[in-house]
């Protein structure tokens, strides 16, 4: 292998910034949903998304898990639980720093149909702008 080559290939090595924003999952009994965000920092561009925030069937008394990536755990993040509009925030969870996963059952939330947001902690190099996850649920009966 040339030197040439052998630099090319060290160079693609590294703490690359990453091409697309990541994703959250988000696991209900046998559901594992991805959720894509609103808005993220990308290359220290504050960056917002057309996107249609998926809606998921729950039974009551279900545990809801949503998992982030390391470098959203690392940042820090919390959960907001909004209506069914997505409009009015019912409630504000803040997550352990660098727990990369959270909890929650479906019957904890008053509504049958509600929003959990996943809201990546401020101080990125946006500033002010973090990342945020919304994905709905409607609770059965």
């Amino acid at each position: 292998m040339s030197a040439v080559a052998l630099l090319a290939l060290l160079a693609g090595c590294g703490e690359d910034e990453p091409d697309a924003p990541p994703s959250v999952q988000v696991t209900v009994g046998p559901q594992d949903v991805e959720v894509q965000p609103t808005q993220y920092c990308l290359g220290g561009d504050g960056e917002r998304y057309s996107i249609t925030p998926p809606i998921i069937e729950v039974s009551p008394d279900s545990p809801i898990t949503l998992t982030v990536p390391e470098t959203v755990a690392e940042q820090g993040w919390g959960v907001q639980v909004f209506d069914d509009q997505l409009v009015e925030v019912i409630g504000e969870v803040d997550v352990e720093s660098g727990e990369t996963s959270f909890d929650v059952n479906s019957s904890d939330v008053v509504p049958a149909a509600f929003y959990l947001v996943v809201v990546e902690d401020k101080g990125t190099d946006c500033g002010e702008f973090s990342g945020a996850w919304p994905v709905g649920f409607i609770r059965a009966g």
